[in-house]
């Protein structure tokens, strides 16, 4: 359990790396409980990057962590994410763990790269070349739970390749599985929103994740 000293601590650092990178800098803190998954958001600077606030739920990587054994959990940095209105961020999340090993609270640094991009393009066209460029899809960032879910939903019928209506049971396993892999069950009520988007039924829909 994160310790008010320690949740204080982790603020302070927020606050100090967003002054210090300004504006286009969003940096969060995302306290972990199991139970309250849908209100992670402890605290949040520069919070109209993403429009997300103080008791707002957590983004995809923080679900897919909490499917991990802590162990395994590594901190990952320089990776893109995006957020709904199309804005590429550049981001860094940092694991913090108490001395039992569990996780207790993400640290989250987004950096709106947007007008940079926007130079980089007009750099890009003066020396671009016939030559084929490797594209990376960049992650998530949403602004509310639903926002999430709705993504992950949308992923998962993408994975599978053909709109619910003509997917077999096999294609139907496979997307909800992809669904738990992400943590996407560890959302309130996300059993019966997925239930009704595959057309099963939530008994059906729990023999399916195994």
């Amino acid at each position: 359990m994160l310790s008010e000293q320690n949740a204080n601590f982790l603020k302070q650092i927020a606050k100090a790396i967003a002054i210090q990178f300004g504006e286009d800098c969003e940096v969060v803190v995302h306290k972990i409980d199991e139970n309250k998954t849908d209100h992670s958001i402890i605290a949040i600077e520069n919070g109209h990057i993403t429009n997300r606030h103080i008791g707002d739920g957590p983004s995809q990587v923080v679900l897919e962590t909490l499917q991990k054994d802590p162990e395994e959990i590594e901190d990952h940095y320089n990776y893109l994410t995006r957020t709904r209105d199309g804005r590429v961020l550049k981001s860094s999340t940092m694991f913090y763990k108490g001395e039992d090993g569990k996780l207790e609270a993400i640290l989250a640094i987004n950096f709106d790269t947007s007008s940079l991009f926007a130079a980089e393009n007009t750099l890009h066209k003066l020396t671009i070349t016939d030559e084929p460029e490797d594209e990376v899809e960049p992650s998530f960032i949403p602004q509310n739970v639903n926002d999430l879910l709705d993504e992950l939903i949308k992923e998962s019928v993408k994975l599978v390749g053909k709109p619910v209506a003509l997917m077999t049971k096999e294609d139907k396993v496979k997307s909800i599985q992809f669904l738990s892999n992400k943590g996407a069950f560890l959302i309130t009520k996300s059993g019966d929103k997925v239930a009704k988007y595959f057309n099963i039924s939530k008994y059906t829909l729990y023999n399916y994740i195994g």
